[in-house]
């Protein structure tokens, strides 16, 4: 993005700037260091250790009583005159979200032609729940033949066939 000559300009301020700095931190007088402390005296046992003062534990704080922990194991039933139609009302905003006024009544058309269309007979949900299939029956000539591939096995190639 930058020219060479934006490069060099740039990398010459930074030296010049670098090399000016050591000058002036010269002119400062040096900090005063503290102390340093004095090593542990040895006696002749060995050196002296030093101790803490005591120490107290305090219990711990009890927690804050907090209402919305756990779920509320009781249920409410949705009843009364309005039941579980009743839905909240999207706000300006979700509606902003989702496209605007025109598609939003676009959507609840649509919505209110699939509804009608489940009341059509013949017509199917759109979710079916699943039916499972009987399992697979061996035709009696395949049992023959799985009997005599088994017979070098015996008993547990005889206990996996399928009872008919």
């Amino acid at each position: 993005m930058h020219s060479k000559a934006a490069r060099l300009r740039m990398a010459l301020t930074l030296t010049v700037l670098a090399c000016g700095a050591p000058a002036r931190a010269q002119d400062v007088p040096p900090a005063t260091s503290p102390a340093p402390e004095p090593a542990p005296q040895e006696s002749a046992a060995g050196p002296q250790v030093q101790t803490l003062e005591e120490v107290h534990a305090l219990p711990p704080e009890e927690e804050a009583l907090d209402l919305y922990r756990f779920k509320n194991p009781v249920q409410v039933e949705s009843g009364g005159p309005i039941g579980g139609r009743f839905s909240e009302p999207p706000s300006p905003k979700q509606i902003s979200e989702g496209g605007g006024y025109v598609m939003y009544g676009i959507n609840k058309a649509i919505g209110a032609a699939a509804k009608g269309l489940q009341k059509i007979p013949g017509v199917r949900d759109q979710v079916q729940s699943a039916v499972a299939r009987p399992p697979p029956e061996l035709t009696e000539e395949q049992r023959q033949r799985l009997l005599r591939a088994c017979g070098a096995q015996g008993d547990a190639c005889a206990a996996a066939m399928p009872v008919p």
